[in-house]
């Protein structure tokens, strides 16, 4: 199947770093998850994901599949330009942006909407960090947490939250009380040094807050689960871990996205999606960041059970521009693959694949974050 002319909603994605910041790091850094230097400046470009994309980028670029050719090819472009070629390449409808990371070190999503239609996701961690460092009584913590995103600002399309990296998926009901306490137990262990929230009572106690609020909007909740970088417990990323939350009335109308394909956990993630009304998937940073093979198995294992209205494109793109073209370029090849497989296996139909095609790369995430379709 040819799936390139279906333009894509990015559901979740992050925005790219200024040239000042990206320069301070190897270009094989934006190509692994991992941080420890020998990874970054090494191993990272042994990976048959980096191996491909180098080959991909050239063609793209129209330069020799080397990175030294690659990085004068993007200097002489520029960043605006590079990123209007990926973006383009990429038939990209709209993104949506988890801009979590340092102000000072990215792209604001209104520097994206030069190129295509841009939202926010706002993380609820980040904003509970920010707060804390200016407040010390608790419950005027709360009320100021309560009022920055009740209600969310227009810019807001989805609350995301890492709880997954901080504290694990096991979230459990915390008491007002017992949040205080461990607020001003944290506030005084963080004294003097810049404050990471990594506190499970506090976290869990933000999340379902956050997601009485969004429950109340009908916002999406993004959740990280399944693989990332090491500070993440993988054992803890399970989204089987969940039940709670899922099991819990009053977030039953809380929409939740598991964001990753919850890798390695595809299967408890798609069981998950197919048992719970409340639960998406979407399949970004397992492609494009995958050998092919392991991209084709990861939408292929989704696929055995979940819901074809469930599942939404993703990438994961971050730093560079050339992720969002590389996600892009995958997620529609593999995806169309395993469609044609279902097809030969008497699953669906072609006009079944066509639609389902075209559910997964817009139309369910149009539906979720109640965008108008063009």
């Amino acid at each position: 199947m040819n799936l390139a002319e279906i333009p894509l909603i990015e559901q979740h994605a992050h925005n790219i770093l200024i040239p000042e910041v990206a320069a301070k790091y190897p270009y094989a850094a934006a190509f692994t998850e991992g941080y420890d230097p020998e990874i970054v400046n090494y191993h990272a470009k042994h990976t048959l994901f980096y191996y491909r994309s180098l080959r991909e980028i050239a063609t793209l670029l129209n330069c020799e599949p080397e990175e030294t050719a690659i990085l004068t090819a993007r200097q002489n472009l520029g960043i605006e330009k590079l990123t209007q070629i990926s973006f383009d390449a990429a038939n990209l409808e709209a993104i949506y942006l988890d801009d979590r990371l340092t102000s000072e070190d990215i792209f604001p999503v209104s520097w994206h909407q030069k190129f295509t239609t841009a939202k926010r996701i706002l993380c609820i961690e980040l904003l509970a960090e920010k707060l804390m460092a200016k407040i010390n009584d608790f419950h005027n913590f709360v009320n100021a947490f309560i009022q920055a995103i009740d209600p969310p600002s227009s810019d807001i399309i989805a609350f995301k939250s890492i709880a997954c990296y901080r504290a694990g998926l096991n979230i459990k009901p915390v008491a007002p009380a017992v949040a205080a306490v461990h607020f001003y137990d944290f506030k005084q262990q963080q004294k003097n040094q810049p404050l990471r929230l990594n506190d499970k009572h506090i976290i869990d106690f933000i999340l379902q807050l956050s997601l009485t609020i969004a429950s109340k909007y009908q916002i999406p909740v993004q959740l990280h689960t399944g693989l990332g970088d090491p500070d993440l417990d993988l054992r803890l990323a399970n989204p089987l871990n969940l039940r709670y939350l899922l099991e819990s009335p009053e977030y039953k109308n809380t929409p939740l996205v598991l964001l990753h394909a919850s890798y390695p956990y595809m299967r408890e993630a798609g069981y998950l999606a197919s048992m719970y009304p409340q639960v998406y998937l979407d399949f970004g940073l397992a492609v494009p960041f995958l050998s092919v093979a392991g991209m084709r198995n990861t939408i292929t294992q989704l696929l055995e059970l979940i819901p074809t209205t469930k599942l939404m494109y993703s990438s994961d793109a971050h730093s560079i521009p050339e992720l969002y073209y590389l996600g892009a370029k995958w997620g529609r090849q593999l995806l169309g693959e395993v469609l044609e497989t279902a097809i030969k296996d008497t699953d669906i139909n072609s006009r079944e694949a066509e639609n389902i095609a075209l559910r997964i790369l817009r139309e369910n995430a149009l539906n979720l974050y109640r965008q108008k379709k063009g």
